[in-house]
C-alpha cells in the first residue's frame, strides 16, 4: 500500500477549515473514501460537506 497525501477543506464555526492528511490505500480512490469516512465519523460531517483539492502519492 501506498501513502497519500490528500488536501482539502471542511465548514467549520469560524469559516472553512483547511485540512492536510497522509492516509495508506492501495490507490487514490480509496485514499478518498477513506477522508471522506474519518472526517464525516470525526467532525459530523456528510460527504458533500466535504471538499477534496488534492490527492498526492
Amino acid at each position: 500500500m501506498s501513502t497519500f497525501t490528500v488536501r482539502g477543506s471542511f465548514p467549520a464555526r469560524d469559516g472553512p477549515q483547511e485540512f492536510e492528511t497522509e492516509v495508506e490505500a492501495p490507490n487514490e480512490n480509496v485514499a478518498e473514501e477513506r477522508v471522506y469516512s474519518d472526517f464525516g465519523s470525526h467532525h459530523n460531517l456528510k460527504r458533500t460537506e466535504i471538499t477534496i483539492d488534492e490527492v498526492a502519492a
